[in-house]
């Protein structure tokens, strides 16, 4: 398994190192453009540089005793392992050329290191771009002869399936998978995993009707075709029938899915179904395949997925990462996982999440991480962080209405608006708040925030004076508030204001309030201590009765009717809240 690599003036990586653990699934996350899928390209780049020096130079071409021969040149049309516009976006900020401290043009280096029957052995490519050729040589290398060299295969999104897919060689499938399309050469995949797989069931029969039991059982958990079959089986109450190939006679290559009843092993198809092409079955069935058909293939031991949850449903999702991390612990694959998937990320432990972004990269050390990293802190594009960044103010609100009533409470009141606090709405309790916070802080020096939340079904006890929350130690700079009404609605059941804003009469409110919802509104409604009926009112339900809005409402208050919690939130909002 691969346990570090390096970049210097990859992609956005100038010099850069990156630690893995050997667990057998890491799970790659951050914001857009923070570098998930380059870690994937680098390796996938690596593993291309290091079939590309077998070919050209033979066995020895990477091996200690290789260091210091000349490099090679390939065309950049025989450049297949990731899709770029031109070799040159490869580079850092596209500069190929070689500074002062260079010794020569090979000024991209990608390395890996990983250890070997108790070694630590390490090999690294050097690139060097000239006149749209691209020129390949090992760089450092403590290799022998014996030494086995990890193998790496990238898979991105599920793409390019056709209704005809001709036989092709295997520098053709890299490219069309470097491209992005998978699904053009998926059935030439399945088609060499299935020929194998005939080869060694003839092999064991040795002549005979049928296979003995205890071969049969030990080809079922360890031959890629038969693991393929029974997660299929497992997952999609599915089989897929290979249909025959032979090179001098059939053009394309046939592959059908078969759905039935499973029973162990065996599927027996369902009445009256017909197996219909493999390109037919939904996107989520094909991505789901093209995972684990390369996730089962005998020659990849470090598998490179880049957000092989898409098209997946999330049910689907924590399925793929189950079997995952089995198919991975039974066949010993290390698999780096990069993806958004928010189901993903909750469902697995932290220790295994691996944060990249500018300021660093490593695996999560607390859960509360995750918290931070599911709100999108670390993206390169962030418009809000942006925000909060020059105003070092962040308001965490539960409902969209809340702001807008607010403010609107503030101009009736004469409360200056402090335009300093950038919303951030979230219906998460304090606790996880506060850890997004944290993780804001990280990069935001001086930050404070206001988060106010609603009370809901919690007891009154539970709220303080000012409205904070009682029984909750806030971190610094975290200033934690709760409405002593259910949420913000409960502040607005004004038979006055309600009136004028549905066009009715002030009395027919007042009446419709005590027949229909047992409410009688008094002189104590705009008093923090408002009796407890009042407390606990269900005020969404009453102007959903009236038809009216929350905001509507709100700008029909005259100042005195606005409750005494609006100004202490108002005020405290105003003054910045420390």
């Amino acid at each position: 398994m691969i346990k570090k690599v390096q970049f210097t003036r990859f992609k956005q990586f100038d010099q850069s190192t990156f630690t893995f653990t050997p667990s057998n699934v890491t799970f790659l996350a951050g914001g857009n453009n923070s570098g998930k899928s380059s870690i994937l390209h680098g390796l996938a780049i690596w593993e291309f540089c290091k079939i590309a020096s077998l070919m050209e130079r033979g066995e020895d071409a990477f091996l200690a005793v290789a260091e210091g021969r000349q490099g090679f040149g390939l065309g950049d049309d025989e450049f297949s392992p990731v899709n770029v516009p031109s070799l040159k976006h490869l580079w850092t900020n596209l500069k190929t050329a070689k500074g002062e401290s260079d010794p020569d043009g090979y000024t991209l280096k990608i390395r890996c290191d990983w250890e070997y029957s108790g070694e630590e052995k390490h090999l690294e490519f050097a690139l060097s771009l000239a006149n749209d050729r691209l020129f390949i040589k090992p760089t450092s290398s403590n290799l022998d002869a014996a030494d086995r060299v990890p193998t790496t295969a990238l898979l991105p999104p599920f793409a390019g399936i056709a209704a005809r897919e001709a036989r092709i060689v295997g520098a053709l499938r890299r490219r069309r998978i470097g491209e992005g399309l998978a699904g053009a050469v998926l059935r030439n995949l399945l088609l060499e995993m299935y020929q194998v797989n005939l080869k060694e069931r003839e092999k064991l029969r040795q002549g005979r009707s049928k296979i003995a039991d205890n071969d049969l059982i030990r080809l079922r958990e360890s031959d890629p075709w038969e693991l393929l079959q029974d997660a299929l089986r497992k997952t999609f109450s599915a089989e897929l029938v290979m249909g025959e190939f032979r090179e001098e006679y059939h053009s394309y290559i046939n592959v059908q899915v078969s759905k039935g009843d499973v029973k162990g092993y065996k599927l027996t198809r369902w009445p009256k179904y017909n197996p219909r092409d493999l390109m037919v079955e939904g996107s989520g069935f094909l991505q789901w395949l093209s995972v684990f058909t390369l996730a089962t293939a005998e020659d990849v031991d470090v598998l490179l997925l880049d957000e092989p949850d898409a098209h997946l449903h999330p049910t689907l999702q924590a399925q793929m990462v189950d079997q995952l991390e089995q198919l991975a612990s039974q066949t010993g694959k290390q698999v780096l996982l990069a993806t958004h998937s928010t189901e993903i990320l909750r469902s697995v432990s932290h220790e295994r999440i691996f944060q990249v972004r500018k300021q660093g990269a490593g695996y999560l050390q607390k859960d509360g991480q995750r918290v931070g990293l599911l709100a999108g802190i670390g993206s390169d594009y962030a418009p809000r962080l942006d925000r909060v960044r020059k105003t070092k103010r962040v308001f965490f609100i539960e409902g969209s209405s809340d702001i807008p009533i607010l403010r609107k409470f503030a101009s009736i009141l004469g409360i200056a608006w402090n335009d300093a606090w950038i919303p951030w709405q979230t219906t998460a309790p304090h606790k996880e708040r506060a850890h997004i916070f944290k993780a804001i802080s990280e990069e935001i020096g001086g930050l404070v925030a206001y988060s106010l939340r609603d009370r809901d079904d919690e007891a009154i006890e539970s709220v303080g004076d000012l409205l904070e929350e009682k029984g909750y130690r806030a971190p610094p700079g975290f200033n934690a508030r709760k409405w002593r009404r259910r949420y913000i609605e409960g502040y607005l059941i004004n038979p006055r204001a309600i009136a004028e804003a549905a066009g009715m009469p002030e009395e027919e409110v007042a009446s419709r309030l005590r027949d229909d919802f047992a409410y009688a509104i008094g002189s104590t409604f705009q008093n923090s201590a408002a009796p407890t009926a009042i407390l606990d009112m269900r005020a969404k339900e009453v102007l959903s009765a009236f038809k009216v809005s929350a905001h509507e409402v709100a700008a029909c208050f005259k100042p005195e009717e606005v409750c005494e919690d609006i100004v202490t939130i108002l005020q405290q909002l105003d003054s910045g809240a420390g």
